[in-house]
């Protein structure tokens, strides 16, 4: 019986030598959630037939339980590395079925879907035509790598001020080539259907007192004039809703500008400082490619394009389960839901139960200390000496009782 009680200590002490090596080997594994060997002891006899002088029969490995503490947040600055501070886990997709992971560094793959180092894909909540997301279902997270769409300008809005005290033009009529012909005028780009920029002038022609006219030129093709009359205060009067009314030439290269186009002069004045151009914004840009993508602590995946526009392609999904240590390991740091585990808890980043998402940050290995797990190694190593040792005990015992039968 003592050869089985030292011989199950060894297997026992082996078992633990073998998750202590597992996690070492792991110390430099994104993600990695280190495990430690759970012991009990194990009786010959059933729990009704155990007397008080009854003796073990040695050791077995009951479990190896998995350690979820949080490991260490480490910067990398890639846009797509991701850290969860806090509870919780990514979603991501297979193909088979949904998996989670901490293990946060993602990259796109040649189709544009977000995927693990194994091709897993990361799920997101995907975004609503009316603002906000669907948190009802999941959509693998896709970068938009084509050029993001181009818009023509169709409104422009000027905060200008007008010199009251200009003088009327001295020749007439108007002409954008006759500087005597205007009192003011400032240049700025507008874009066609196709994102092509041209160029937009504004000539402001004085034609009496508190009256001026608003003269709109694109690529040196007129697009109308318009009226604007002030009161004695250099408040805009008319038109009263504040919007001037163009019909721009239509280009020639197959694109096509709004017609009407509407400038918005509510906030331009007749005030007897000298000019100021102010502001001019207009609502067009090209077409622009993508060159960020951007990750709130709230797991929203910003878009952010050369035009300086941007876009929100969904919020990362993540999990969370009632008891974590029935997970199930399925290798390349991924988990899957069991019976034991509970089924996922679906939420965002940075609200109740889960943690925020940090971009840019990976969660290093839980067992990157790896101080602690040497310490468990020697431990073990003992263990497995010592119970070698007895093994070697009782073999030389066993040996001088034959012997001393044999002699007998």
């Amino acid at each position: 019986m003592a050869l089985n009680q030292a011989l199950s200590g060894i297997n026992a002490a082996q078992a633990d030598l073998n998750v202590i090596s597992n996690n070492i080997a792991n110390a430099g594994t994104v993600g990695f959630k280190g495990s430690t060997a759970q012991f009990a002891e194990v009786y010959a006899v059933t729990g009704l037939n155990l007397s008080s002088n009854t003796v073990g029969s040695g050791a077995e490995l009951t479990d190896v339980a998995q350690q979820f503490q949080q490991g260490d947040l480490e910067t990398t600055n890639g846009s797509l590395d991701m850290a969860l501070s806090g509870n919780g886990f990514f979603v991501v997709n297979n193909g088979s079925g949904n998996q989670y992971t901490r293990d946060g560094a993602f990259h796109e793959d040649a189709n544009g879907n977000v995927v693990t180092s194994a091709g897993a894909n990361l799920q997101v909540y995907p975004p609503n035509a009316a603002g906000g997301f669907n948190t009802s279902t999941l959509t693998n997270l896709q970068l938009n790598t084509a050029q993001s769409a181009a818009t023509a300008t169709s409104t422009i809005t000027v905060n200008a001020n007008l010199p009251a005290g200009a003088a009327l033009p001295t020749d007439t009529p108007f002409s954008p080539t006759d500087s005597q012909s205007y009192t003011n005028a400032s240049s700025f780009d507008v874009y066609d259907s196709q994102g092509g920029s041209h160029s937009a002038t504004i000539y402001y022609v004085k034609t009496g007192n508190n009256t001026w006219d608003a003269n709109l030129y694109i690529d040196g093709n007129s697009a109308g004039t318009a009226a604007m009359t002030f009161n004695s205060a250099g408040a805009l009067t008319s038109p009263a809703n504040g919007n001037l009314s163009f019909t721009p030439t239509q280009p020639t290269n197959g694109a096509t500008f709004p017609s009407p186009i509407s400038m918005n002069v509510t906030n331009t004045t007749q005030f007897g400082t000298a000019y100021a151009p102010g502001t001019i914004n207009q609502n067009g840009f090209e077409a622009g490619t993508l060159e960020n993508v951007e990750i709130g602590t709230d797991g929203i995946v910003t878009a952010i394009y050369s035009n300086n526009q941007t876009t929100q392609l969904g919020q990362i999904a993540v999990a969370n389960f009632a008891n974590l240590q029935g997970l199930q390991q399925v290798g390349n740091n991924q988990w899957v839901a069991t019976q034991s585990s509970g089924t996922a808890v679906l939420g965002t980043a940075s609200v109740g139960q889960f943690g925020d998402i940090e971009q840019g940050q990976l969660e290093t290995s839980n067992t990157s200390d790896t101080t602690s797990q040497l310490v468990s190694m020697i431990q073990a190593q003992q263990n497995y000496q010592a119970n070698s040792q007895m093994l070697g005990t009782v073999s030389s015992l066993d040996q001088a009782l034959f012997q001393a039968v044999d002699r007998g």
